[in-house]
């Protein structure tokens, strides 16, 4: 059972081809996802990751690892504090912040910082999981 203050960890990355397959699958071919000429006339001097996909850990986690099969996401507030590049470890952080223990939901804080424990993206997620909560 999960329990305010519970944590998890996870560390990833991304490769240029899972970038250019998201954009396949949803169809934002924006260039600054694809094209390195583009990309690099922005601010960010490069390609940056569309920020569903780098935030698409979060899914990952809840339906597999944390709390695991059986996870029914309810919803997620995010917000996208720094870019994200391809062949980048990221830290995915995750920390149970509250519990009904009646409806058998919780709410996680979400952080994915990069290595220098900068945050990329923040927010909370409302899980429902009714072998864990």
């Amino acid at each position: 059972m999960l329990k305010i203050g519970d944590k998890y960890t996870y560390t990833f990355s991304y490769t240029q081809k899972d970038v250019e397959l998201f954009a396949q699958l949803t169809g934002d071919d924006n260039p600054i996802h694809l094209d390195e000429n583009f990309a690099r006339n922005t601010p960010f001097g490069r390609p940056i990751m569309h920020g569903f996909l780098s935030a698409a850990v979060f899914s990952k986690v809840f339906g597999t690892l944390f709390p695991g099969q059986g996870t029914i996401y309810m919803s997620q507030e995010m917000k996208f504090r720094a870019p994200m590049f391809v062949d980048t470890q990221y830290t995915a952080l995750f920390e149970v912040v509250s519990h009904n223990a009646d409806k058998h939901s919780g709410t996680i804080s979400c952080r994915i910082v990069d290595t220098e424990d900068k945050d990329c993206i923040t927010g909370e997620a409302t899980l429902k999981h009714f072998k864990q909560f």
